[in-house]
């Protein structure tokens, strides 16, 4: 995420740490470098002149440049600018309605990732206790309904459709009808894109909307398109009138314009943001913690949710439990990985973590596969040898070796790893209770 742009970020900053005293030069030429590095991430021109001018502004009095750590104080002013930049304090996701269902209807380019975004909304949706009904507008891209419907299958949500000769707006209404019919409380609209915008489109966008008054319509914009994003929001916002917007791809090698240029441009702001391919790679959009990953601070306030998420408190006490009695086994470690692996991509995992920014200078080795390797070593070990690693002589190594397609150098690594994992987490307990979700450490 942002990987260029966090890289140079972050050698502008290194440049001002390496400096005794910082001057009012030094800041000039750090701005001249971060207003190049905005330009080049296709930020929109007037939003870089005046960020950099909030920044000049606030970074040049004595009680910065004359105070004990001038860079740390001008990092922090960067930091605010940025949280600023990107929605200041934070809205409300979605204002339900006193009087279900709620309507959500999306609306976007064509190859935006629309369709999957509905989906990902729903499963959000439902983590809120809520139940969604999808809703199939787009009648004329060819399998786009059917798109939908794979989609609800995946997530196990109900499609409403009405086939591709009634009108989108007629089938909004339908819709809207059938969840008051069926209890659901919430309705999200699946409309139709087009490859550039058009008046069609826009009208029929503007129909939807008068048929069945959305309480939100959120344009699903694709962070990696930049200036063509927010160019299209704009279009987007003066007929529609926008509520929010939801970013795509953010996981891909977004150069960051639009997510730093869509807020300030229409003045709406960013909801959600889809970070993967799954329909659980989905997350609200927190501008503090935006503005931490961009600057690679990490984000620990999302990790520590994602950790939650993946592990329940019965389980974090349990696996302490046997750590302190030194019964954590080969079957606790499988399962505290496959825990591990539903929090997201471990490099997206990594780069939560203050200092361990994975970027373009910062490679951190994120091996999936060997994951899977570990996964079928263990799995090419008896119950009992899972339960009890020190049974494991030379001849079984060999032969759990051969039946996990893997060395007997591979197995030692790992039973080693394992030794290790185990004394770390009992030193690290310390006869307190550990952190839920971190018995295994993952970088």
């Amino acid at each position: 995420m942002f990987e260029g742009l966090t890289s140079k970020l972050q050698n502008t900053f290194s440049k001002l740490k390496n400096k005794g005293v910082v001057t009012a030069v030094d800041v000039e030429a750090a701005l001249r470098d971060l207003r190049l590095t905005l330009l080049e991430a296709d930020v929109n021109f007037r939003v870089v002149r005046e960020f950099v001018d909030h920044i000049r502004q606030k970074s040049v009095g004595e009680d910065v440049l004359k105070g004990l750590n001038p860079t740390q104080q001008i990092i922090k002013i960067v930091n605010d600018e940025l949280i600023e930049l990107l929605g200041g304090t934070e809205e409300k996701l979605i204002r339900f309605s006193q009087q279900p269902p709620t309507v959500i209807m999306l609306v976007g380019l064509q190859g935006t990732g629309k369709t999957t975004t509905a989906g990902k909304l729903a499963v959000w949706l439902t983590k809120e206790r809520k139940k969604p009904l999808l809703v199939a507008t787009d009648i004329y891209r060819p399998a786009a309904i059917e798109q939908l419907r794979q989609v609800g299958k995946s997530a196990n949500l109900p499609v409403f459709d009405m086939g591709q000769r009634v009108a989108p707006a007629d089938i909004a209404k339908a819709a809207l009808s059938y969840a008051r019919s069926n209890a659901f409380d919430t309705v999200v609209i699946d409309t139709a894109g087009r490859l550039h915008v058009d008046a069609e489109m826009m009208d029929e966008i503007r129909q939807i909307k008068e048929a069945v008054k959305p309480h939100e319509t959120l344009l699903v914009v694709d962070a990696m398109t930049g200036q063509d994003a927010v160019n299209a929001a704009t279009e987007f916002d003066k007929v529609v009138d926008l509520d929010g917007v939801i970013l795509t791809k953010l996981d891909g090698d977004a150069r960051g314009g639009a997510v730093l240029s869509i807020r300030q441009v229409i003045g709406k702001p960013i909801k959600f943001a889809g970070i993967g391919e799954k329909l659980e790679a989905f997350e609200p959009f927190f501008p503090d913690r935006m503005a931490s990953r961009i600057l690679g601070m990490g984000d620990v306030l999302s990790l520590i949710e994602k950790a939650e998420e993946a592990f329940t408190e019965e389980q974090a006490l349990e696996m302490e439990r046997k750590l302190r009695t030194n019964q954590f086994g080969f079957d606790d470690f499988l399962e505290q990985l496959q825990q591990i692996k539903k929090m997201g991509p471990l490099d997206q995992i990594l780069s939560m973590i203050p200092g361990l920014n994975v970027g373009k200078n910062v490679k951190l080795e994120v091996d999936e596969k060997g994951m899977a390797h570990t996964e079928a070593i263990i799995y090419s070990m008896t119950p009992v040898e899972r339960r009890n690693p020190d049974l494991l002589n030379g001849s079984r190594r060999r032969r759990i070796a051969l039946g996990s397609g893997t060395t007997v150098q591979e197995v030692n690594q790992l039973l080693n790893q394992f030794r290790q994992m185990k004394k770390m987490m009992k030193q690290l307990g310390g006869g307190k209770r550990m952190p839920k979700g971190f018995q295994i450490p993952i970088g």
